[in-house]
């Protein structure tokens, strides 16, 4: 199992790092919609009644192949992308960030695994949220580069994995048991220290998301840092959460050792559309 985690590991690394380097933007582009398209198929599975195979497949191939015509926007530079890029920025992605910020933390708090795992109304947030994270990365990437993306997962890789060590090494208390009994709280206070910290110090280097956030000066940046590191946790918890109620392990096994593309991007999902208004690059 564990050897199968990693070869996996190391194949989506490498086609991740070939993509970034590519002097063709499509093909990272490409390769976050095909990522995208996989998480909502799998967040659907969970939320939507087992006879629904029709809708949680079509949906996300809709979804996918809007995101391609919105790519092909942005890349051509037609006029249509200036009006489509401002629903996006002002209407989309604070909607999304809203439902990140103040619903979802609700719903993870009452920590309800014994509800009813169908919901219309995740069910329709799913294809919001994926397209909201997508557009976010996509849009960092054609207007900072490769470097500004990567500086921006690291936060929540630096995240994940502060928060894993430190809850082996000192976690007693668990941070939400009827949603993840793994989860505790001197992991989260890890993860959002990680974060802290990672900002600070990659903020030190121009062209990354730390650097953006410094710009407002250290008493903006270390709590939107923080803030950051908070969503990534209930990313992953929110998850948790709806997997609970759908009975399910993982998501899906589309990743051997590793479970489904939304159990690898969970935390991604409510942190990019937050992170792309932080960050000033639209306004």
């Amino acid at each position: 199992m564990l050897g199968q985690r990693i070869v996996t590991a190391v194949v989506l690394l490498v086609i991740l790092a070939a993509t970034l380097a590519s002097s063709n933007p499509w093909w990272f582009i490409a390769l976050l919609a095909l990522g995208a398209a996989c998480a909502a198929w799998e967040w659907l599975r969970l939320t939507l009644p087992p006879g629904s195979a029709v809708i949680a497949i079509g949906v996300p191939a809709l979804l996918f192949l809007a995101m391609l015509w919105l790519a092909d926007l942005w890349l051509r530079g037609q006029g249509e992308s200036v009006y489509i890029t401002a629903w996006v920025v002002r209407g989309l992605i604070p909607a999304v960030a809203l439902v990140w910020v103040v619903g979802a933390p609700a719903v993870v708090y009452q920590g309800r695994a014994d509800a009813d795992p169908v919901s219309l109304g995740w069910s329709v947030f799913a294809v919001f949220a994926v397209l909201a994270a997508w557009s976010a990365l996509a849009l960092f990437y054609l207007l900072r580069g490769p470097v500004y993306v990567v500086s921006l997962l690291a936060l929540v890789w630096v995240a994940d994995i502060a928060a894993y060590f430190a809850g082996r090494a000192f976690g007693k208390r668990k941070l939400a048991p009827k949603v993840s009994p793994g989860k505790t709280v001197a992991g989260a206070v890890a993860g959002v220290a990680g974060a802290v910290i990672w900002t600070v110090a990659s903020g030190c280097y121009p062209g990354t998301f730390g650097h953006d956030l410094l710009r407002h000066g250290l008493a903006l940046a270390i709590p939107a840092a923080a803030l950051l590191g908070v969503l990534s946790i209930e990313g992953d918890l929110f998850e948790s959460l709806l997997k609970r109620r759908a009975g399910r392990k993982d998501s899906s096994n589309l990743l051997p050792g590793h479970g489904g593309v939304y159990d690898r991007i969970d935390a991604v999902l409510p942190v990019a559309p937050v992170a792309l208004l932080m960050s000033g690059v639209l306004f």
